[in-house]
């Protein structure tokens, strides 16, 4: 599951007025930055929403094809926002509403026999609320007859105060599509057919009506999260003021936020340990095998931030006063380690990326003895690992009190992964 940073970390002297100013431009266009990525995630999410109406009022191979093609499209620059986490509260305590993995699938909808049924450490783990308009949950009965976004957000998610009890966010919106994938480490994503989705007697895997109320509500939820996140950053909104309340905390959270992605989170949490474990089920999009598209615009998140750059979804660019440009000023070797660093990081996604588009697949990299599958992965993490070291002195350059940025077992700590 996600883990949440806190960080003490704050900024030591600005120096000058000069240099004053030139940070609020950094952090206004960071803000603007975060206010187009979100705002093109709420976009695609809103296209996504559309295209999940057309499958449920229309449910064929091709309308589902299409809400899967529009998941896709979702979630690329989605991703480009995690950067936006662990330095901004205001993120780290939305975060989870939308993105929040891994989960147990089987408290959404059926599973394969091979699942399982509930197990200790999650009594719901098999609950499908979709199969039972009645619920018991934490020893309370919960009337599921209409599955609603509130419903969703209130009562499911994280029933029982069990975190893998995902009920909301894209995972869940990929699980409804995908359905489950059962290919382990071979090729092969998730293969849930049109027909679950269908009316009368062509309903396959019972409870079409309740499914399509479920995907529709999640839907809808997920725009709404988006809607408010969005907000957050435009003019005026809580994120932005908290961030340019206090510069040099700006600064931090800028830096914290690019660290932490790189070393805990993507290098150790979402890379080196499913390697480690050779578990396709610690695939950041398991059910869709799109975890390549994943590490890659996550990856591309620390970058535009660095740079002070985006490409929106339209083609059109935010630019600005950039994180690059105060280093530069301060060290420029070091600002030219970091770019070059970040370039080698990308290159290695990138080749993830092209090796999972030419048919191997992420999970099939994570298979015990693939070779060439660790490689790939360990090529990605050894940059993102890197260009943490290169953050950590830049933090330095700027006189920054240091940061503690997110750590993980997989990094810090090997053996404990297997205990």
């Amino acid at each position: 599951m996600i883990r949440l940073l806190t960080t003490t970390a704050t900024l030591a002297c600005i120096g000058s007025l000069a240099a004053a100013t030139e940070s609020t431009e950094v952090l206004t266009n960071y803000a603007d930055i975060a206010e187009a990525a979100y705002g093109d995630s709420l976009t695609t999410a809103k296209a996504l929403d559309a295209a999940v109406d057309a499958l449920i009022a229309n449910p064929s191979e091709e309308t589902l094809a299409a809400a899967k093609t529009a998941w896709l499209a979702a979630r690329n620059p989605y991703q480009q926002t995690e950067v936006f986490r662990f330095g901004n509260p205001i993120v780290d305590d939305w975060e989870g509403k939308v993105n929040a993995w891994p989960l147990d699938e089987g408290l959404i909808d059926y599973v394969d026999a091979s699942y399982g049924g509930p197990t200790d450490e999650n009594e719901l783990a098999a609950l499908n609320v979709i199969a039972s308009p009645q619920l018991t949950i934490a020893g309370s009965e919960v009337n599921a007859t209409e599955i609603t976004p509130d419903l969703i957000a209130d009562t499911l998610n994280e029933a029982d105060g069990i975190e893998t009890n995902v009920a909301r966010g894209y995972h869940a919106i990929e699980f409804l599509l995908w359905g489950q994938d059962l290919n382990g480490t071979e090729a092969g994503a998730g293969n849930r057919p049109w027909t679950d989705y269908a009316q009368g007697d062509d309903c396959t895997g019972g409870n079409c009506d309740r499914r399509a109320a479920y995907l529709a509500a999640a839907s809808d939820l997920l725009v709404s999260d988006l809607e408010e996140m969005a907000g957050n950053w435009a003019d005026g909104g809580a994120a932005r003021e908290a961030l340019m309340a206090d510069e040099g905390a700006g600064i931090v959270a800028m830096l914290t936020g690019m660290g932490s992605l790189s070393y805990g989170e993507q290098a150790g949490e979402r890379m080196r340990l499913g390697l480690m474990l050779h578990d396709p089920e610690e695939e950041h999009d398991c059910f869709s095998d799109n975890t390549h598209n994943s590490h890659y615009y996550d990856g591309l998140g620390v970058q535009n931030v660095y740079l002070g750059k985006y490409q929106r979804v339209d083609g059109s660019t935010v630019e600005g006063a950039s994180l690059s440009d105060m280093v530069a000023a301060a060290d420029p070797a070091l600002d030219t380690e970091m770019k070059g660093k970040l370039d080698t990081t990308m290159a290695a996604l990138g080749a993830i990326k092209s090796a999972a588009e030419g048919g191997f697949y992420y999970d099939m990299m994570l298979a015990q003895g693939s070779d060439k599958g660790e490689a790939l992965i360990m090529g990605g993490v050894n940059g993102l690992i890197d260009q943490t070291r290169t953050i950590e002195r830049i933090v330095t350059a700027l006189d920054l009190d240091s940061i503690a940025f997110e750590g993980s077992d997989s990094l810090d700590n090997p053996s404990a992964v297997f205990e």
